[in-house]
């Protein structure tokens, strides 16, 4: 997959920054990491902070494409604050291994353009980013996460506590298995390209 060679690593380990996030172009935020300060509405009970996606960090309407052929399995707004706003998943067969991947955050018109059941190709866009007014207030940007387990709905938990983590390690696979080798395991911002 082709990345912009401007694309920042951010560290949400010691706390969130929205002004920052938005000072760059393009970032990434990491699978797995437990994250300080940034999962404070209500659904997280002050416990979940361990993000089980990647985030793709960038300017509203960006396009989001789908990685492989599949089928959109399930669209909704999760609208509350805090929340995945409008949130498409597709599953995927690949070489006989089912997989859903959600694409959360992004604009409300994103959810117009396809209903359950319907074919995506490799390639496709299946739909652009939203801006924080929809998108659950969040700096805009795409929350992509794998499941090896039927969801059953539009909405996976982006980010658990330390109690479920292995759990839910061995249920969200990292993301990187997809989207190539955006970062490495180093802490601290660096450039995913080194």
């Amino acid at each position: 997959m082709n990345y912009p060679d401007e694309m920042y690593l951010f560290d949400f380990t010691s706390g969130y920054n929205p002004g920052f996030v938005r000072s760059k172009r393009w970032g990434i935020g990491r699978y797995n990491e437990k994250r300080a300060g940034m999962y404070v509405a209500a659904q997280y009970c002050n416990k979940r902070n361990i993000h089980m996606g990647i985030d793709i960090w960038t300017e509203a309407g960006a396009p989001v494409f789908s990685f492989a052929n599949g089928t959109v399995a399930y669209l909704q707004d999760n609208n509350k604050r805090g929340d995945y706003g409008p949130t498409i998943i597709i599953a995927y067969d690949l070489d006989g291994t089912q997989l859903f991947a959600l694409y959360g955050h992004l604009s409300r018109s994103s959810l117009e353009r396809w209903s359950a059941g319907d074919r995506v190709q490799r390639g496709q866009q299946i739909g652009a980013l939203g801006s924080r007014e929809e998108n659950g207030g969040w700096v805009p940007h795409l929350h992509f996460q794998l499941s090896v387990r039927d969801p059953g709905e539009a909405d996976m938990p982006g980010v658990v506590s330390e109690e479920r983590r292995e759990e839910a390690l061995r249920l969200y696979p990292d993301p990187r298995r997809i989207l190539g080798e955006l970062y490495r395991q180093e802490k601290g911002p660096r450039d995913p390209r080194r």
